[in-house]
């Protein structure tokens, strides 16, 4: 016979048998999706781990071959510097190409008096670094103090490389005492002149310059020619020879110096022969 305290307990008894299974299922699945969850972190940490590994890697292999460093350049675009004289200008060698910066290497080789302009790529080797510069072209030499030089047409001191056949040579009275250094620059009008004056007189070996008298040079009847500057160098010249036609058997003395530099007022000078 069954007690009413006993069907008590079995209620009680099947009670906490239902709660017990309810409660079983969500922690069977909370346990299995938790590890889940571990399997794929623990996996995305070794891939971030060998994509650091391999970065670091190719940084050392980046800094220590000997493949990255510069040894040499490809250069183009010289006439009369050589490819040695650019590359040393460049002040890129044994550089790694990751310290290479393309402008300040451009602001260099602009620094160079004989350079007009330059373009500088950096890429991959085995042309790792590759310079075209455009030279200026020059007018003239100018000899002052015994170093030569070439000046262009604006003035700018360029270093002489080579001779050139036909290209006018000045020469600089010993009054100018140190000689033309390559950030200095002539006026324009002393060039011009220069050149005006080469066309005129081909015959000339060499123009002469004073810092007062201007462009001139040895005439081969004894005297000084001088002539100043700019660009009305034909108007001086006729002057010029219309003195010399007369001056001489009007004073019956030979000419010492012929001045046209200010073709309003030239000034000649004479001596007794």
């Amino acid at each position: 016979m069954t007690t009413p305290r006993t069907r008590q307990d079995r209620r009680t008894a099947r009670a906490a048998i239902w709660r017990a299974g309810t409660a079983a299922v969500p922690l069977e699945a909370e346990t299995v999706q938790h590890g889940v969850r571990e399997r794929g972190l623990g996996g995305a940490r070794l891939v971030s781990g060998i994509i650091a590994l391999s970065m670091i890697v190719v940084l050392v292999i980046f800094f220590t071959a000997d493949l990255f460093y510069l040894r040499g350049a490809a250069i183009g675009g010289t006439e009369y510097l050589t490819v040695s004289d650019v590359y040393t200008v460049a002040g890129v060698d044994s550089w790694h190409l990751f310290w290479i910066d393309p402008a300040d290497v451009r602001a260099r080789l602009m620094d160079y008096p004989t350079i007009a302009d330059a373009a500088v790529q950096t890429g991959w080797p085995p042309n790792m670094v590759q310079i075209v510069i455009e030279e200026r072209e020059p007018a003239l030499v100018w000899e002052q103090a015994g170093v030569a030089v070439w000046i262009d047409l604006q003035g700018r001191v360029m270093s002489k490389r080579a001779d050139i056949d036909g290209l006018p040579r000045v020469v600089a009275d010993s009054i100018e005492a140190d000689p033309l250094g390559p950030n200095m620059r002539l006026p324009v009008d002393v060039v011009s002149g220069a050149l005006q004056l080469h066309l005129l007189k081909p015959e000339i070996p060499f123009l002469r310059y004073h810092p007062n008298k201007g462009l001139g040079y040895n005439d081969p009847g004894g005297w000084e020619a001088w002539f100043g500057s700019g660009a009305n160098m034909s108007e001086k010249l006729l002057i010029y020879n219309a003195i010399v036609a007369r001056a001489q058997p009007e004073l019956g003395a030979q000419l010492s110096e012929v001045n046209v530099g200010s073709p309003d007022a030239p000034v000649y000078c004479c001596k007794v022969r």
